[in-house]
């Protein structure tokens, strides 16, 4: 975060206004002679207040002037940076582009399929957003839509295998895996909006959009705020380009790894480069946001009876990949197993990338985070700016006003008084 430096204290301030002391100095010089001495020193020492005053208004003033050329500065470097950096991930892509539509399409099925279990549910949030998206690409008028909401949670991971999306779904339910993910509660409030009476208003927001298209939305929906959701603190797996998180596997009451323990469901799911990283204001990307509060610790395990046999060490719940499932400790999900039809979908076959793509998507990440974090600041030193103005000038008023009066008084002062 920006710290506005002190050195600019010492410079003198382009706004601070140039007061003629001998105007002050005639009033006291008046009243002296006068005899009235306790007046002429009010005055003096009220005229020198409000010059301080007005110096430190106007020392105010030229520390956010030069802030915020600083600040400015840095970001035209930053947006430099971001263009040389798009610059090099576009020549990656434009060489990476698939020979043919077959190819393209072969590579996207289990998206595509995703997406098309997701329309089915035609009036939920997610299948109108998905529909629009679609039709309208990203060009959706309101401008929170494109900016803020990142899309719907059954889009934003890939596992590798049917089995594990299966689980994973049915695990979550289809209302989480509709559920909408935004970055900020900016997107929050552009999804719904009420009225004075707090009632939804049917003609914005999303409920305003789907009525556009003939699809009017029907009954909650759930949505994610990344900014406001308790992410993950601890350590990440070294040298992991997934940015896994560094859990502590269970252990047994005799010190041992529980057998068929496979690892932990948030660092199954495979996550897009692009959203690795700074997501919120803090920094930090979905894994250690929305899959971390999806999952939690809930371990995977081959079998249910390797499930049971690790129940000493189960803390946030269990699968098993022939169906058990606990949802916490001591709570069991028995029965028949749900067909949810909304799934994450397969990995596809990973193309190579270069050693340094990684490293570039992830450098390209950080400096727009930073760029944006730019931007904050310079906004908060604009507001200070325009408050120190604004006291400025009130208090420059009170000054002018002031040398009215004081001037008034010495001619009334001059005109009558009669000596002894």
């Amino acid at each position: 975060m920006f710290q506005p430096s002190n050195h600019s204290q010492d410079a003198s301030p382009s706004a601070l206004m140039q007061v003629d002391p001998k105007e002050t100095n005639i009033v006291v010089r008046d009243e002296m002679q006068n005899g009235r001495f306790p007046q002429a020193q009010t005055i003096l020492y009220n005229s020198k207040k409000l010059q301080e005053d007005l110096h430190v208004l106007g020392m105010k003033i030229k520390h956010h002037e030069d802030n915020i050329k600083f600040l400015k500065s840095h970001k035209n470097k930053l947006d430099d940076s971001i263009l040389d950096l798009q610059v090099t991930l576009g020549k990656y892509h434009s060489s990476t582009m698939p020979n043919n539509e077959n190819d393209a399409h072969y590579s996207n099925q289990s998206e595509d399929e995703t997406m098309e279990h997701i329309l089915q549910h035609e009036k939920s949030a997610a299948g109108i957003l998905c529909r629009l998206k679609m039709s309208h690409g990203t060009q959706i008028s309101h401008p929170s839509f494109t900016n803020d909401v990142l899309g719907v949670v059954a889009t934003l991971g890939k596992v590798d295998d049917d089995n594990l999306g299966r689980l994973f779904s049915e695990y979550l339910g289809v209302e989480t895996m509709l559920a909408i993910v935004c970055k900020t509660y900016e997107g929050v409030k552009a999804l719904e909006t009420y009225d004075k009476e707090g009632q939804i208003n049917k003609d914005s927001g999303l409920h305003g959009l789907g009525a556009s298209i003939g699809k009017e939305l029907d009954g909650r929906f759930l949505v994610f705020c990344l900014e406001n959701l308790r992410p993950y603190c601890g350590e990440f797996v070294v040298d992991d380009p997934q940015r896994r998180l560094d859990l502590l596997k269970p252990k047994l009451p005799n010190g041992e790894c529980p057998p068929g323990f496979i690892g932990f469901a948030v660092n199954m799911i495979n996550v897009e480069f692009t959203n690795l990283f700074y997501l919120t204001g803090s920094g930090y990307g979905l894994r250690e946001t929305l899959f971390y509060n999806l999952f939690s610790r809930l371990q995977v395990y081959r079998t249910r009876e390797d499930m049971v046999l690790a129940l000493p060490c189960i803390s946030d719940g269990a699968i098993s990949l022939d169906g058990g499932m606990m949802k916490g400790t001591g709570i069991f999900s028995l029965g028949n197993r749900n067909n949810v039809d909304v799934r994450f979908p397969k990995l596809s076959v990973t193309s190579t990338l270069p050693d340094n793509y990684i490293d570039t998507e992830k450098q390209l990440k950080e400096t727009k985070w930073k760029r944006e974090k730019m931007l904050e600041d310079i906004k908060r030193e604009q507001a200070l700016l325009d408050t120190a103005r604004q006291s400025f000038e009130r208090k420059k008023e009170e000054f002018v006003k002031f040398l009215a009066q004081s001037s008034a008084y010495a001619s009334q002062m001059q005109t009558g008084f009669t000596p002894r």
